[in-house]
């Protein structure tokens, strides 16, 4: 499995002096249906982040840049907990350059939304419908951000999710049908032998 980013538009608010600030907002809401391109619909179960919390080192970065750190869960500088709207974090922000500058995009707006990569551990998928609808319930999350451009730009990664389902789905129906080619033959074989 590849690793995946999704955001929202509603930024992180900042709190704090002007020595110590902290982020705070939400970096993925739970049972709110997002259109992946025109590909397929998909939501967040409550519950997909418990596992991934008790143990991972999470960071928090800047427009997912990795040489852009602001926060890590170990070092207690992200904290992150899952509530009845979505995944919650707070981002002790750091007396560097990238902090500083941060909250003061923060403040102006300038910083429109968050987001966060993740490896899907369990999905639903739901092919029923006009468009393939998508639930994940768990995850391995690697990464939180405050991002400039809070939309759905990693369809590509996404779309070879939806791709997985669908060779699994395939990949199932084929088994199901030689199982039952199989029983078939089984038992055509035995009634064979009885008369």
């Amino acid at each position: 499995m590849t690793m995946e980013r999704r955001a929202h538009s509603k930024a992180p608010e900042i709190r704090g002096s002007d020595a110590a600030k902290v982020a705070s907002g939400y970096a993925a809401l739970f049972n709110s249906p997002a259109q992946i391109g025109d590909y397929f619909e998909e939501s967040i179960a409550r519950g997909a982040f418990s596992e991934t919390l008790k143990n991972s080192d999470v960071r928090a970065l800047i427009n997912h840049d990795t040489g852009r750190v602001i926060g890590r869960s170990t070092a207690g500088t992200l904290r992150m907990k899952e509530d009845d709207k979505g995944l919650h974090v707070e981002i002790d922000l750091p007396d560097t350059s990238d902090g500083r500058d941060l909250a003061v995009q923060l403040q102006r707006g300038d910083i429109s939304g968050m987001s966060f990569g993740f490896r899907v551990t369990h999905d639903e998928w739901d092919m029923t419908g006009d468009m393939p609808t998508r639930t994940i319930h768990a995850v391995e999350l690697y990464e939180v951000s405050a991002v400039a451009f809070p939309a759905y730009d990693d369809t590509e990664l996404a779309l070879r999710s939806l791709e997985d389902a669908k060779k699994e789905k395939k990949r199932q129906n084929f088994n199901a049908a030689a199982m039952r080619l199989r029983m078939k033959a089984s038992l055509d074989l035995r009634s064979r032998s009885k008369a």
